[in-house]
């Protein structure tokens, strides 16, 4: 499920609390990291489950709608195909999921007010008219429609952001991706395979397995950012004639720390791939101007280190 990008913010996130807290320990740090990962694996269940209560949302207004004392032609014989997709009750009746689902105590019944107003949303959009509109059922077609809801709803959305927040502090930033696992289960889904419980990381769903997997990389990045944080911090702050040491942005320190550490504990690894993983998260989580400082300080400090046979790197190392 996590591909390395996310696995680098990770550990990036973990490295910038130690950066806050120099007290905290390396097991401190890997159990922060393994938390860490294991919770968007949570945040996907959760968002997964919002597919059965907005279905018996729906379910509850048409029912309402039949009971008033004089209802209109279109409340009497409503258009039933959302109601009656197909997702909702491969989900709803997956022992598995609904095992993790209690057992991780993620319910969105608290919520009922943001799966009102969700539904609300879905309803008045062109993608929700226009599967109302198509005749055809079929488990595809309504994959593709709840494809289309974990595209558009959320990502945005003020409301969810505060319901996650109140949840969980490991959330945070995590949704977009979440969402896009919950896009690939549909897919799964609409090619007629039964639901299963994506594995955490991302090299565990290949085959065959890639030599190194990515649970080892990213425990065997953290250990090598952790153990020479004390070494390439006060390189980091020399290197930088033009700031202050105290005026360094903690998050561009941790980015190049990483980035060089990276590069010591991978060999093999092409240097440019490494720069270029941590020029992108700086664009995410530092000022507009990172961007060139991670990028031309990472170079130059690795070419340095490299050229003094701290950093070994195998062929050519670009």
């Amino acid at each position: 499920m996590l591909n390395r990008r996310i696995l680098r913010i990770k550990a990036f996130k973990v490295m910038y609390s130690f950066a806050e807290d120099p007290t905290k320990s390396l097991a401190e740090a890997e159990s922060e990291l393994e938390v860490s990962c294991e919770a968007t694996r949570s945040l996907y269940l959760f968002m997964l489950g919002i597919i059965p209560y907005l279905t018996r949302e729906a379910s509850a207004r048409i029912e309402s709608a039949k009971g008033k004392f004089n209802p209109t032609e279109e409340e009497r014989n409503p258009n039933m195909k959302f109601v009656e997709n197909s997702i909702a009750p491969l989900l709803d009746n997956d022992p598995d999921l609904t095992k993790l689902l209690a057992k991780r105590k993620l319910s969105w019944e608290p919520f009922d007010a943001f799966i009102r107003d969700t539904y609300d949303s879905m309803t008045g959009k062109k993608y929700f008219k226009d599967y109302m509109a198509d005749p055809e059922r079929s488990v595809a077609k309504d994959a593709a429609l709840f494809v289309k809801m974990f595209e558009e709803e959320f990502v945005e959305s003020a409301a969810l952001a505060e319901i996650l927040e109140d949840m969980s502090i490991w959330w945070n930033d995590d949704l977009a991706y979440a969402l896009t696992v919950c896009c690939d289960t549909m897919k799964s889904l609409a090619k007629g395979k039964r639901w299963e419980f994506p594995p955490l990381y991302r090299s565990d769903m290949l085959s065959p397995k890639p030599a190194e997997s990515d649970k080892t990389f990213v425990t065997k990045l953290l250990r090598s950012s952790y153990t020479c944080y004390d070494k390439f911090f006060p390189l980091v702050a020399s290197s930088t004639d033009q700031w202050q040491e105290d005026r360094l942005f903690t998050t561009d320190t941790v980015l190049i720390v990483m980035g060089l550490a990276e590069a010591k504990a991978f060999p093999d690894m092409p240097l440019r791939v490494t720069i270029n993983e941590y020029v992108e998260i700086s664009k995410y989580y530092s000022t507009p101007k990172s961007r060139s400082f991670v990028n031309g300080l990472l170079d130059r400090l690795a070419k340095k280190l490299i050229e003094e046979g701290e950093i070994v790197k195998t062929g050519n190392f670009d």
